[in-house]
């Protein structure tokens, strides 16, 4: 490979790598190995200026926009800051700040959050507009998220501050919330976030501000610009707005000498781990304002602010066996047990594997010492194998099971998967007493007074083979059985009572119908208004719903496909469960838009997308999330998606703005 060939090779490997992590939210690489391969392609086209592109992934930040958000230009460019991860490197930054100031100055050291960057801007104490970092010179709008979030004041405290200013900080989720938010999504079988900060990206940038509000993000604020700031200092600055209400960091501190800020890193790389949020780093700004601009700007950083990376907490520790979980879809999912060894804060002895291709690409051996991390410090995977460790005689090859391990079905495995599956969804222990945990989980049918352990128990005494087997539970039956008292029955009877009257969307979700989590069964609700209009909705109806794509469509056919959940269904109909749309909900409908089926794109002034897309349901129309044959018309808003607009256009489909569909209404 040549010169350029290897220079386009990595550009080409770091816009992936940037889309992954911007607009995907799931990065493939660490931010070392990213910054690594940045610097390799840098030192190339320093070398090689006739290659030069200005669409080189060195010439830009990076992007988040989500072209469902209104964008907004912001006032200063919001540049990502150079990272380094050696002391060395602080020193060299220290020095050129130092030759080019030439004279004294202070450094302000303040925790690197690991989250979302946010700029929020306020005129007369009172919050105007949250928007992205975007690509740093326009981002997504997301007021009306970010109101949800408690710790950001909508009015600002006390007085002082100026008329109009911008602040910026980080979005973050705590420990604690993301800790229980992948335990719900673990119990559902959905795919995990991989750290607070992921998850509290997807969260901001989710479109319904109530779920947004459900996940009690957190925020840090850091920066303050504007024209009329009270002091020159940054840190005086920032001790101002935490007067005014604004969470602000109490760790920052200042610092002029470089043992100084030695001693600030040393210690927070231990301490950090006893923080509510995740951190990756250390922030060093020059705290003078007036330095600052004469330090000035590079093409993608300031000069006068650099993060130091914390390197990941690693451990190295012996692999004794390979288990295997089945979940309550019939997924595999391996899982190491390791000798127990101390990693960030805890006693780590097991690890999940995920997938047999992980296995294989480790070439994993009983007896292996192993390395350890924590992804986003909280799932402990591991990461490689210490091969020269490997006695003379090495332990038997890791090889993923054929065989389920509680029925011994032969697994299989689905095209463009990567988890084994056991077929035998019917008679496999562990799938019927997880689909059974997860309808009568809280955000389910939520039956109080029912857990794994009981379920186990009612399963093992012959009482419940399925969730319909529990509305003809009697107090008798339950009481007879260890640790449940007549008041224990009583109770839990009374509950599987209540849960009749749980709503349709959430009976949907309930029935454990595989990727149909809490979002898509509220999507199938409003669609289809009773589970008899979803069993008969053919492929081309179920994709044709919004934001029901061909995995999810595939799933319900197969679901109802099957006898026995069919069976299952007209068994609960029959006890009493909501299985169509309460009348409140059909009331106020009219058929203005029967048969019609309509693609909304764009941004809205008078009415939220939401709101429109009720309107359609309300008035017997379909919400389609792409154009195709079927689509009646597209419902345009401002900034509306070219590639839509294209295929309208192309198509012949009628393109209707706001006030011609609100008249079409009246």
């Amino acid at each position: 490979m040549d010169i350029k060939e290897k220079i386009e090779a990595l550009r080409a490997e770091l816009h992936r790598h940037n889309y992954n992590y911007y607009v995907l939210n799931a990065p493939e690489i660490s931010d070392k190995e990213f910054d690594d391969k940045m610097r390799g392609l840098q030192e190339l086209e320093q070398a090689h200026p006739e290659y030069a592109d200005d669409n080189s992934p060195t010439m830009r930040v990076g992007s988040d926009i989500n072209k469902n958000f209104k964008q907004v230009a912001h006032q200063y460019p919001m540049l990502s800051l150079g990272n380094t991860y050696s002391e060395g490197e602080v020193s060299d930054w220290y020095e050129r700040v130092s030759k080019a100031l030439d004279e004294e100055f202070e450094v302000c050291c303040e925790m690197k959050f690991d989250g979302t960057s946010i700029s929020l801007t306020y005129e007369k104490g009172k919050l105007v507009r949250a928007v992205t970092r975007g690509d740093g010179e326009k981002g997504d709008d997301v007021t009306d998220n970010v109101k949800t979030i408690r710790s950001i004041p909508l009015v600002l405290h006390g007085d002082g501050y100026p008329a109009s200013f911008e602040i910026r900080g980080e979005i973050l989720m705590p420990w604690v919330v993301f800790e229980e938010l992948n335990q719900e999504r673990e119990a559902n079988e959905e795919p995990l976030f991989a750290n607070p900060r992921n998850a509290a990206s997807g969260t901001l940038k989710l479109q319904n501000s109530s779920i947004v509000a459900s996940r009690k993000l957190d925020a840090y604020l850091y920066y303050l610009l504007g024209d009329e700031l009270p002091h020159d200092g940054h840190y005086e600055n920032l001790r101002e707005a935490a007067k005014w209400g604004f969470k602000v960091s109490d760790i920052t501190r200042k610092h002029k000498t470089l043992d100084e800020i030695f001693a600030f890193i040393s210690y927070w790389d231990n301490a950090r781990k006893n923080l509510p949020v995740a951190t990756d780093g250390i922030v060093l700004k020059v705290n003078s304002l007036r330095q600052q601009r004469e330090l000035g700007f590079t093409a993608k950083s300031p000069r006068w602010a650099i993060a130091y990376k914390f390197q990941a907490e690693q451990a190295l520790t012996r692999l004794n066996k390979v288990s295997y979980q089945v979940g309550r879809t019939g997924a595999i999912t391996p899982v190491a047990n390791l000798d127990p060894v101390q990693l960030s804060g805890t006693v780590v002895r097991r690890a999940s594997l995920h997938n047999a291709d992980i296995i294989e690409a480790l070439d994993l051996h009983i007896g292996d010492m192993v390395y350890v991390e924590k992804g986003g410090e909280i799932i402990p995977k591991i990461t490689g194998v210490d091969k020269e460790a490997r006695s003379f005689m090495p332990g038997e090859k890791v090889r993923f099971i054929a065989t389920c391990p509680e029925c011994g079905s032969r697994l299989v495995r689905y095209e463009g998967e990567a988890a084994y599956y056991c077929p035998n969804d019917t008679a496999c222990p562990p799938q019927i007493k997880g689909r059974i945990e997860h309808f009568i989980s809280r955000r389910a049918m939520n039956i109080d007074g029912l857990g794994p352990e009981t379920v186990d128990m009612f399963y093992q005494q012959g009482l419940v083979r399925d969730v319909a087997d529990l509305y003809v539970l009697t107090a008798k039956q339950i009481r007879t059985l260890d640790r449940m008292g007549e008041k224990s029955a009583e109770n839990i009877v009374a509950s599987i009572g209540r849960s009749k009257e749980v709503p349709y969307e959430r009976v949907i979700f309930a029935l454990g119908i595989r990727f149909v989590g809490e979002t898509v069964a509220k999507k199938l609700a409003r669609a289809f208004d009773s589970v008899d209009e979803l069993r008969r909705a053919d492929h081309d109806t179920l994709v044709g719903v919004d934001e029901i794509g061909e995995k999810i469509a595939q799933s319900i056919l197969a679901y109802f496909a099957n006898e026995g959940n069919n069976e299952l269904v007209r068994k609960l109909e029959a006890v009493g469960l909501q299985f169509r749309r309460a009348e409140e909900d059909l009331t106020g409908r009219t058929d203005k838009l029967a048969g019609q089926t309509i693609v909304i794109s764009g941004v809205f002034n008078k009415y939220s997308r939401d709101d429109y897309k009720t309107m359609i349901e309300k008035n017997g129309g379909r919400n389609a999330a792409s154009i195709s044959g079927n689509t009646t018309f597209v419902l345009a808003g401002e900034n509306m998606g070219p590639a839509k607009l294209e295929k309208a256009r192309k198509m012949g489909i009628r393109i209707v703005n706001e006030d011609e569909f609100l008249q079409l209404l009246s």
